[in-house]
């Protein structure tokens, strides 16, 4: 394989993962979001950062939006939504965190390559990206990579998903912009 064929290729699988998706209850996770008092959002790592760029676009819509851990972020409660990312479903904080969200009454979207793991059994709402449904070369992705850049992705469409359902537009959304541009 050229070296220029390994961003493509990546891209290739990532595509194959999404096409897996059809299971994925969307349409709960949408619900769930719009009818949230505030949404937070979790996740370590790479799905960390992923999970993160997802709570940016939340608040750029105009939702009540936190990534747990951070200094400003309040207390869940339970007219709330918790999306935790998680490749392997069994992070221990992650796990944590939803016996937490449970426990308070607060709805839980969990966003995992794992559908027996111990986070998908607690979730009120599973989206599952199948990544082990597709044969790759660990080498063009190492790790989790194939499932962090796919929940990125998968994010980002939900994003639009949301937007639509919110009459949200790039216009409306830019003026809620950290840096106004």
């Amino acid at each position: 394989m050229d070296d220029r064929d390994f961003p493509l290729h990546l891209v290739e699988l990532m595509g194959e993962v999404l096409k897996s998706t059809n299971g994925n209850d969307l349409e709960a996770a949408i619900n769930l979001l719009i009818n949230a008092n505030q949404t937070f959002i979790y996740g370590v790592g790479r799905s960390g950062y992923a999970s993160k760029s997802f709570a940016m676009r939340l608040v750029q819509m105009g939702m009540k939006a936190y990534f747990i851990g951070e200094t400003v972020t309040p207390i869940v409660g339970p007219n709330d939504v918790v999306l935790i990312v998680s490749n392997t479903g069994e992070t221990m904080s992650a796990i944590q965190t939803a016996n937490i969200v449970r426990r308070v009454g607060a709805r839980l979207i969990v966003l995992t390559r794992n559908r027996v793991s111990k986070l998908a059994h607690i979730a009120n709402v599973l989206l599952v990206l199948d990544v082990d449904s597709v044969e790759f070369d660990h080498v063009i992705a190492p790790l989790g990579t194939l499932f962090e850049n796919t929940a990125l992705v998968y994010l980002d469409g939900l994003i639009s998903l949301l937007m639509v359902r919110l009459g949200e537009t790039d216009e409306s959304m830019r003026k809620r912009h950290a840096i106004w541009v």
